[in-house]
Parts: structure tokens; sequence; C-alpha cells
């Protein structure tokens, strides 16, 4: 049995290595197809979802990169399909 302390770090490593392999989906997704986080942005306004550019840079660096966010953004910009393996 892993000790209480120690579980919670390997959690929290585990929930921050996750936002990290999240947003670089995004990244990657959003090069792919030429879009820039302006772009993003539009985009998402047209299916609903307001937000900013500054919003959008800086929210996976504070922990605030929802899976909700992501299924967004990969819908805003039409990505029907996606691969993807889990983080190394």
């Amino acid at each position: 049995m892993v000790p209480e302390g120690e579980q919670e770090e390997e959690n929290q490593r585990r929930g921050d290595e996750g936002l990290a392999w999240a947003a670089n989906i995004l990244k990657i997704e959003l090069k792919m197809r030429g879009v820039i986080y302006a772009q993003l942005v539009e985009k998402l306004e047209d299916i609903g979802v307001q937000e900013t550019e500054v919003n959008i840079r800086n929210n996976p660096a504070q922990g605030k990169f929802s899976a909700a966010f992501l299924i967004q953004c990969l819908e805003a910009i039409n990505c029907h399909t996606l691969h993807i393996s889990e983080p190394s």
C-alpha cells in the first residue's frame, strides 16, 4: 500500500501530465489545420462558446483546461477523428 501523501503526489503528477497532454493535442490539431488562437476564438463563437485568446493561451498553464473545453475546440475546428496514445 502506498502512503497517502505519496499517492496524492503521484495523482497530482499524473494530472499535470494529462493536462499538458490534452493541451498538446489541441496545439497539434490547430497546427495541422493552420488555425491560430485568434481564429479558434471565432470558431468557438460560431458554436456558442465565448472565450478569449488570452484565456486559451493561459488556461493550460493555470490548470484550467477541461476535457469539455478540448472537445469544444475540436468540434469548432471540425476535428472528427483523433488518434491518441497514452502520455509517456
